[in-house]
């Protein structure tokens, strides 16, 4: 049984700690150290807390500017294997893009992984968007965007087929071509492991749906994101689809507000890598179509501060405030980040937690009582 689709609770995971820099394009020097030694001993506390999963980023080239935010990354089969390894309630999931990994050779990573977890693997499927990257692989990113999401459906039907089928097959489509593929072993008891997708086009949002447990997308204005989950909710109810959706969020919690409120213009202002930001804003406005593109341009402090995630920042009261409003607006769970995840992790852990278990949005202890 596999928790983290199972539970009724609203769903907590961390994004981006094997990125240099988290989420946070800042300049100082306590921003996020994406080191092995530190995502080891965070994924241990998470574990330990209850956190239900931890979701890395696929990056192979970084964004510039002073810090060259995400320049360093850890690959995320390789951080995967050895988190799982390491843990024992903590769903792991690894980011893979399509256009660089054969299916068949992801879908063998997958359910080792699976192995190795026993049942705690999960894996982000990517479609493609960031043009410096293609060029660094020597690749074209001139196919159009639904072209790119019909090669993911063709690649993850391979996986699918591999994962399900007994025995050797044959595969004939448009791009995949295989004479004789099998993979064993199957992930773990034989049970698909979840499948997440980060999708804001409508030919995004139909792969998601199809294929994912979690559609993943940023709640910018709660009041829009109401509506919009809401109506993804439905489609996917008319395609007999059980599709929750994740959102983002960014996490600056004190004893104060305005102990908060400082912290956040020290390090997502006034020491801001505007141009690491302003580079991030821009590919994301010329070829990827996550975020909304009319509210692009109204968020790019909320990019110097979390990648564009959902705001949290105040008391542990306040975060949790901000916690039930993402739940109020239909999300099933959002990812967190620190400026330093291992540092201030555990202030959250300890006053922001009980809160929401108080509130009926947590039992105790998370995943790791199997909620």
């Amino acid at each position: 049984m596999r928790k983290i689709l199972n539970t009724k609770d609203f769903v907590l995971g961390t994004f981006a700690t094997n990125c240099s820099g988290g989420m946070s394009v800042t300049k100082i020097g306590e921003r996020w150290d994406n080191s092995w030694e530190n995502n080891a001993k965070l994924a241990q506390m998470l574990d330990e807390a209850g956190i239900d999963f931890m979701l890395p980023i696929a990056r192979w080239i970084g964004y510039g500017g002073e810090t060259d935010f995400h320049g360093s990354v850890l690959e995320t089969i390789t951080w995967a294997a050895a988190l799982l390894a390491q843990t024992k309630n903590l769903t792991v999931f690894a980011t893979i893009h399509t256009a660089c990994n054969h299916p068949a050779v992801v879908a063998k990573q997958i359910a080792t992984l699976d192995q190795i977890g026993q049942g705690r693997a999960g894996l982000n499927i990517v479609a493609g968007w960031n043009r410096p990257e293609y060029e660094a692989m020597g690749q074209d990113l001139a196919v159009s965007h639904d072209q790119r999401y019909a090669f993911a459906g063709e690649w993850f039907d391979v996986i699918k087929q591999i994962w399900e089928r007994d025995g050797a097959f044959n595969y004939d489509g448009a791009n995949f071509k295989l004479k004789g593929i099998y993979g064993l072993p199957k992930p773990w008891n034989g049970e698909r492991p979840p499948i997440l997708n980060a999708a804001g086009s409508g030919e995004g949002r139909e792969f998601a749906i199809n294929n994912a447990n979690f559609l993943f997308t940023p709640a910018i204005d709660l009041e829009r994101s109401k509506v919009e989950v809401a109506e993804l909710k439905q489609k996917a109810k008319e395609a007999n689809k059980p599709v929750n959706v994740l959102t983002f969020s960014h996490v600056v919690c004190r004893p104060t507000e305005q102990e908060a409120r400082d912290y956040l213009r020290h390090f997502a202002q006034d020491n801001a890598d505007w141009a690491a930001v302003d580079n991030l804003v821009a590919l994301q406005f010329a070829n990827a179509q996550s975020f909304p593109h009319d509210l692009l341009a109204l968020i790019r402090d909320r990019m110097a501060a979390g990648h564009g995630g959902f705001p949290l920042v105040g008391t542990p009261e306040q975060v949790a405030d901000g916690i039930c409003a993402l739940a109020e607006a239909g999300f099933k769970g959002t990812t967190l980040s620190f400026v330093d995840y291992v540092k201030e992790f555990p202030y959250f852990r300890d006053t922001v937690l009980p809160i929401l278990e108080a509130r009926g949005l947590r039992k105790p202890g998370g995943s790791k009582n199997g909620n």
